[in-house]
């Protein structure tokens, strides 16, 4: 408990990555309660069992996307911290967007889509301060490397798994 009081703040924009707890545990019960969230998200969109895969392939794509971004950076010692800091601030926003995603899917209105919108530019923000603060890198820059973490981890996830006609 006492580690994820040290990484909520990360969410608010309020603690810096490099003054976070690296801890292997932490990051497995993030990395299972991500792909469960994700899971939980993706399933309610499309109710096919084989949404297993995308979410495996989705989940798989942001633990690479992390290590090569820190590997090219020449900062992979820190990949336990910033992947735990990445899922961890996935995990609070999806527990947010689980709600939100029934309230999409059920209504189709504006203001749903408006609120899930939100808490999609908040993840955003989150991921953007999180490479921000890792690669050192001013604001404009780490908003387009957390654009492209979203258009790698989830775009390439869905467009992977068409692409394979599974």
């Amino acid at each position: 408990m006492g580690v994820i009081r040290q990484y909520f703040p990360l969410c608010w924009f309020n603690v810096s990555v490099f003054d976070l707890p690296r801890s292997t545990r932490f990051f497995k019960h993030n990395a299972i309660f991500y792909f469960i969230a994700v899971f939980f998200i993706q399933f309610n969109m499309s109710d096919d069992i084989d949404t297993i895969f995308e979410v495996l392939l989705e989940t798989g794509l942001t633990l690479t996307f992390i290590a090569l971004v820190l590997w090219l950076n020449q900062t992979f010692h820190l990949y336990v911290q910033v992947a735990s800091a990445i899922l961890f601030c996935e995990n609070v926003v999806a527990l947010f967007l689980i709600p939100i995603v029934f309230w999409v899917t059920v209504a189709e209105d504006a203001p749903s889509y408006a609120m899930l919108a939100l808490f999609l530019l908040w993840d955003m923000a989150i991921i953007a301060r999180i490479f921000k603060d890792v690669l050192q890198i001013n604001t404009p820059a780490s908003l387009v490397v957390s654009l492209v973490y979203f258009l790698t981890t989830y775009g390439g996830a869905y467009g992977i798994y068409s692409l394979a006609g599974v």
